[in-house]
């Protein structure tokens, strides 16, 4: 449950819409959800404005079906999954065909039309240097749309060929907040810093050949960049670069 769909309750109380009995049974679940092997937090939504989210990697179709379908009854408009492969994905949507699958992202998110919509001061810009840094980068823009902000983006315009993002400085000059996906030597955060004044959120990928080191050369490049105003997240983690670009781009 977040802030929307807790107000819009209270207010179906407050309009003799809903009974206070069945309000209380629909409360009585928070702060949290005991199933089996895992405690749902139901509350971090209304603490922390980012709801619960299922990490899919280690978690089979049937877990996270069982995960799913409760945070659907708490949230109906409101569902995140990160890394499900295809064949997981396929075997939830058979028991929970209000979701959508994104395969690029290896995501899955609630589709209903619901309350949760414009929430961003401005557009987030999704940026990746090359093709192969595409998945990592559409983890991120999934993530922020689900979370209800506007996302642009703007993909294969590595340092290798540094006028393709010259072309498009109106995309970054408009932007809220940046985030930017690049491997091998994880050049393209710097760059972009030193073109904009909005933050500029970096995440490295595990692309690259042997010396990239599964992405820790890049991890490293963008740690030691010199360009001001720039953050840095793990190595592929596309969905906490959104999340901080969430935090920074939300409405007051």
């Amino acid at each position: 449950m977040n802030q929307d769909t807790l107000t819009q309750l209270l207010h179906e109380v407050q309009a003799g819409r809903c009974h206070v009995e069945d309000a209380v049974r629909q409360l009585k679940l928070l702060p949290a959800e005991v199933l089996q092997d895992v405690c749902l937090d139901h509350h971090r939504s209304l603490r922390t404005g980012i709801p619960e989210v299922i990490y899919g990697e280690a978690k089979t179709a049937e877990q996270i079906i069982t995960i799913g379908t409760a945070l659907l009854r708490q949230s109906p408009h409101l569902l995140m999954a990160t890394r499900v492969d295809a064949d997981k994905a396929s075997a939830v949507l058979q028991v929970l065909p209000q979701i959508d699958y994104h395969p690029q992202a290896r995501m899955l998110t609630s589709h209903a039309e619901g309350p949760l919509r414009d929430r961003g001061r401005g557009s987030i810009l999704v940026l990746c240097a090359g093709t192969s840094d595409i998945p990592v980068a559409e983890e991120a823009r999934v993530t922020a749309e689900t979370l209800g902000h506007s996302v642009q983006t703007l993909y294969d315009v590595g340092v290798a060929g540094l006028h393709r993002l010259l072309a498009r400085q109106h995309l970054l000059q408009t932007a809220t907040v940046i985030i930017v996906v690049a491997g091998m030597e994880g050049a393209l955060p710097s760059v972009v810093s030193g073109l904009v004044a909005c933050p500029v959120i970096a995440v490295p990928t595990s692309i690259g050949y042997g010396t990239s080191f599964g992405g820790i050369a890049a991890l490293l490049g963008m740690l030691n960049s010199c360009a001001p105003g720039l953050g840095v997240v793990n190595i592929d983690n596309g969905f906490g670069a959104a999340c901080l670009a969430v935090t920074i781009n939300r409405k007051p």
